[in-house]
């Protein structure tokens, strides 16, 4: 089954035009390879009723499989992105960010400092990514190959063996 995907980008630069986002565009890239099909992107700032309306808006209007987040996992005051999510999801996934984590630091000691979370809100499963390109692709790059198992999981499309 080809599931959908919407990717929000979470930067108070990138929504007035200030930057150009590039993460967004690099996590819609990495999601069609792997099969998602991504039908709807945005650009919102760093506000926590902004974040956790555009993930509603992504579960009920757009009615989107997954969702990532990118940016705002941070630990500057406005990094808000993980508390707009819990404030949304319906229950936590743990080890997905822990998976995310484990392979960063790897790569960098300052993997330690994102917040990231994932989660499930009905039927839809949101990851929040790093903003650097580098790192959501990073982070991305280490749970993508088990996206598709999860949302079979959450559908109720699982089996044990």
């Amino acid at each position: 089954m080809a599931y959908t995907a919407a990717v929000i980008t979470v930067s108070d630069k990138c929504s007035i035009g200030e930057r150009v986002d590039t993460s967004g565009p690099a996590v819609k890239e990495m999601l069609t390879e792997a099969g998602f099909q991504v039908v709807y992107t945005s650009i919102v700032p760093d506000e926590r009723s902004e974040i956790s309306a555009e993930i509603i808006k992504c579960e009920y209007e757009v009615d989107a499989d997954l969702i990532i987040t990118t940016g705002g996992t941070g630990l500057s005051k406005r990094d808000v992105t993980p508390e707009a999510t819990r404030a949304v999801i319906d229950y936590e996934i743990p080890a997905i960010p822990q998976a995310m984590l484990y392979y960063s630091l790897q790569i960098t000691t300052r993997a330690m400092l994102s917040r990231a979370v994932a989660g499930v809100r009905n039927d839809g499963l949101i990851i929040n990514l790093p903003g650097s390109e580098k790192a959501a692709r990073e982070n991305l790059g280490a749970i993508i190959g088990t996206l598709d198992h999860a949302l079979k999981m959450i559908a109720g499309e699982g089996h044990n063996k």
